[in-house]
């Protein structure tokens, strides 16, 4: 056996120099001075080696501890140079066997986004935030079984929200099959859930079609006790005919001149619905021209929701945009209304009654206007050839013209202040 002197006092030859210490484990001594520990050992037959560092930096005594920790692994019946890769990979990847799901997850999430729009990064990690980490976060990868998942998507499920628990399948499974990629999990338990979750129905989302009932709609929604920035924000949704993402990611310095004669939302291009290359860019941010309802709206969700980054901020966490389900929820409250009328089914109601009284008012070249007003991208043109902020004075007037008729009888948008007690 060797002694750290011995091991001090070597000094390079001509040629490689090893010095064996006993059960496989040398000093190299290469030509050029460095000493460095390995290792020699068999595993499936064959000769392979280790490298457990330099000395003097590694003395021998913790040489001979690494040796006999790999030897250890082999009486296991694990390669010790496997074992090592995989360690070095779970150090990159930032968790460890012992990792509990909420950590990995976390972990996934960190390095998806960069890859992923600002409101999709936030979606996912609210959803598994509100939905799974309750039930899950704090367990171990291995523990996690199929049954624990499933339990986890049936409480979803129970609620009627079908597509949202298809959705965290998807998500639960990624992070699985990241940990399954980092050598701290073998299995991925949620892939086997999704044969027991009930199926998504591909249907239209439900709406108005005709002017009475979208405004006797919107009459009731306001009449029930609410909290004041889900009430704004579903007037304004009524209002300008946007997208439910729109306007919850919405925040107030994107409303420009307001006190002016020309007020307008810009939308920047990262919260419209588009591909990712161009998401990126300024060129396909989004204009739309605001009426005086709408004008008004803001100027009161500004007043509630002051020093807040978002317009309709959270009422648990100012901090946070209302949720993606807030609206679709308190819209399932109205009695009388169930199930007839989505947020996003005011696209479609904006849609039709205004495409009507285009075809009634010989007016046809409304029809693409409309269109335009929507965001949508004609079927004979691309993105970048679509100029979403073009025909901007006959937008404002028919977006004048929809404010007007939606909010005939409507209580005036400062009732929508009162904060119910509770």
């Amino acid at each position: 056996m060797l002694t750290t002197k011995e091991c001090e006092a070597v000094v390079p030859g001509t040629k490689p120099i090893k010095l064996f210490d006993g059960l496989g484990l040398y000093l190299h001594v290469t030509t050029g001075g460095h000493k460095g520990w390995r290792w020699k050992y068999r595993f499936g037959g064959k000769e392979r080696g280790l490298v457990f560092g330099s000395f003097p930096e590694i003395s021998l005594k913790r040489a001979r501890d690494m040796r006999d920790d790999a030897r250890a692994l082999l009486r296991q019946g694990v390669d010790p140079g496997d074992e090592r890769r995989r360690a070095a990979l779970r150090r990159i990847a930032g968790v460890d066997a012992n990792s509990t799901f909420q950590v990995v997850a976390e972990r996934w999430h960190t390095m998806q986004a960069p890859q992923w729009k600002e409101r999709h990064a936030s979606d996912v990690i609210t959803s598994l935030t509100n939905e799974v980490f309750p039930y899950l976060g704090g367990r171990p990868l291995g523990e996690i079984k199929p049954v624990d998942v499933r339990a986890v998507l049936d409480r979803v499920q129970m609620r009627g929200a079908v597509e949202t628990a298809h959705r965290l399948r998807q998500r639960i499974s990624a992070v699985f099959r990241y940990a399954i990629a980092s050598d701290i999990a073998e299995t991925d338990p949620a892939a086997f859930v999704g044969a027991a979750l009930q199926p998504v129905r591909k249907r239209k989302q439900p709406a108005f079609r005709e002017l009475d009932a979208a405004r006797a709609f919107l009459m009731a929604y306001e009449a029930v006790p609410g909290h004041p920035t889900t009430k704004l924000a579903s007037r304004l949704l009524a209002l300008t005919a946007a997208r439910p993402g729109m306007i919850q990611w919405a925040e107030p310095h994107e409303f420009e001149d307001l006190d002016g004669p020309n007020p307008i939302w810009r939308v920047p291009a990262e919260k419209m619905k588009l591909r990712k290359e161009h998401a990126e860019s300024e060129a396909f941010e989004f204009i739309l021209p605001l009426s005086r309802q709408a004008v008004a709206t803001v100027k009161a969700a500004r007043l509630f929701g002051v020093n807040r980054r978002y317009l309709f901020p959270s009422a648990r966490h100012a901090h946070r945009p209302i949720t993606e389900n807030a609206l679709n929820v308190a819209y399932r409250r109205v009695a009388g209304f169930e199930g007839k009328h989505v947020p996003h089914g005011w696209r479609s109601t904006f849609s039709t009654i205004m495409n009507e009284r285009a075809i009634e008012q010989n007016r046809p070249a409304d029809r693409a206007i409309i269109d335009l007003m929507l965001a949508h991208v004609p079927k004979d043109k691309v993105e970048s050839a679509y100029n979403r902020a073009s025909y901007m004075p006959r937008r404002r007037e028919l977006a004048q013209e929809w404010a007007d008729l939606i909010s005939e009888g409507l209580a005036p948008v400062e009732s929508l202040l009162a904060v119910p007690r509770r």
